[in-house]
């Protein structure tokens, strides 16, 4: 309590995630026993290594916290290895590209502008720069994935990875069409769950861990868990993951966020956290079915899981306009590439609404289409 300027700051932050209404897709509110560990005295040791083997001394009861979270992790998936220590979901991504490619090797990824990732090849980012990339989008008519198109892509390139996941797909992804489709070009599969770990957690969406070369994910979006990733592997590919890990590409876990990690983990596994994630997705269901009564576009028609896409075309507004609208009314979105997006990702024709941290706070569906009624309103009183 000595540094009031830095306390005072952490006290208006409170303020504003108390009165906000929180709909970005890719945060939620972390319970108690998760910030509990995240604050503990774990964040004062450096474990350089792994359990049994670390470069330094006093890891005994660290060995065993990290034991804890790994055991967890693949029990919760079923998974054969578990690698806990990425600090995110990019970076557990990094860490399977730089295990198993080259710069150079070929990918074949979803296009942002149809729901991916940054990290899934974005010039912008490392993926972009070190690995070539091939993408594949969402049918034009349908705006879901195009299995036939993916596969023929992955004839015609012949890429060393696939990577299956979104950040902005509100469709159930098919792990196991995708894994066909690897096998047919004789190409690791690479699933990212980062946005759906909640959902596939408790069986609300397909597990990619029986399918998948390799699972990676964030801990902190539908998971309820802290800012961090792991990563999921077939036994044979275990030594190569952990070595991309560390020494590859990080150095000392932060061992207060696996403790975490530990513990959101097993909180998953609840009855409570089954019917969570099942609010989760019948929240999103019916704010898309609200706001597509008022004459909003919901991109893909609808929603599978706990996030959904606003076309604001028809309605003459921006996502970047939208997204500045909303906040002056305390409501959070994030501005969103929709599919063939004409628009920068800075300005974006969308907006992507999520439902993760209004459910943690207890929004119910009629909280839900009281919430989507509002926005209409909002929206429509802006433009006049």
């Amino acid at each position: 309590m000595y540094d009031k300027e830095l306390y005072s700051l952490i006290s208006q932050e409170n303020d504003r995630q108390k009165r906000a209404i929180n709909l970005i897709a890719s945060e939620n509110i972390a319970p108690y026993e998760v910030r509990r560990a995240l604050s503990s005295v774990l964040t004062n040791k450096y474990a350089e290594g792994y359990p049994g083997k670390r470069y330094y001394a006093g890891c005994e009861v660290i060995d065993r916290i990290e034991q804890v979270a790994i055991d967890r992790a693949k029990q919760l998936f079923g998974a054969e290895h578990a690698n806990v220590q990425p600090h995110s979901g990019t970076q557990a991504n990094m860490a399977v590209y730089q295990a198993m490619l080259k710069p150079g090797d070929t990918i074949l990824a979803m296009h942002m502008l149809s729901g991916g990732h940054l990290s899934h090849g974005s010039p912008a980012n490392f993926s972009g720069n070190l690995y070539r990339f091939i993408f594949y989008g969402v049918d034009q008519a349908t705006e879901r994935l195009d299995y036939e198109a993916i596969e023929k892509l992955a004839l015609e390139h012949r890429p060393k990875l696939i990577v299956a996941g979104a950040s902005a797909y509100s469709r159930a992804i098919d792990f196991e069409r995708f894994a066909h489709i690897a096998q047919k070009v004789s190409a690791y599969l690479m699933a990212d769950m980062a946005h759906i770990v909640g959902l596939v957690a408790v069986g609300l969406h397909q597990n990619p861990t029986p399918y998948a070369d390799f699972v990676t994910s964030s801990t902190q979006k539908t998971l309820r868990g802290p800012r961090g990733g792991f990563i999921l592997c077939k036994k044979q590919h275990a030594c190569a993951i952990d070595k991309a890990v560390m020494p590859g590409i990080q150095g000392g876990p932060c061992m207060n966020v696996i403790a975490a990690k530990a513990i959101a983990f097993e909180l998953a596994k609840s009855p409570a956290f089954k019917k969570y994630q099942e609010r989760v997705i019948a929240n999103a269901q019916a704010m898309a079915d609200e706001l597509s009564k008022r004459g909003y576009r919901i991109v893909s028609g609808g929603t599978d899981n706990h996030l959904f896409l606003v076309d604001l075309r028809p309605q003459g507004l921006t996502g970047k306009q939208a997204e500045e609208i909303l906040q002056k009314a305390g409501i959070l979105v994030n501005r969103n590439a929709i599919p063939g997006d004409q628009l920068s990702p800075l300005v974006a024709s969308g907006i992507r609404i999520g439902t993760p941290a209004v459910t943690s706070r207890g929004m119910t569906e009629k909280q839900a289409r009281r919430i989507a009624r509002r926005i209409a309103q909002i929206l429509t009183n802006a433009r006049v």
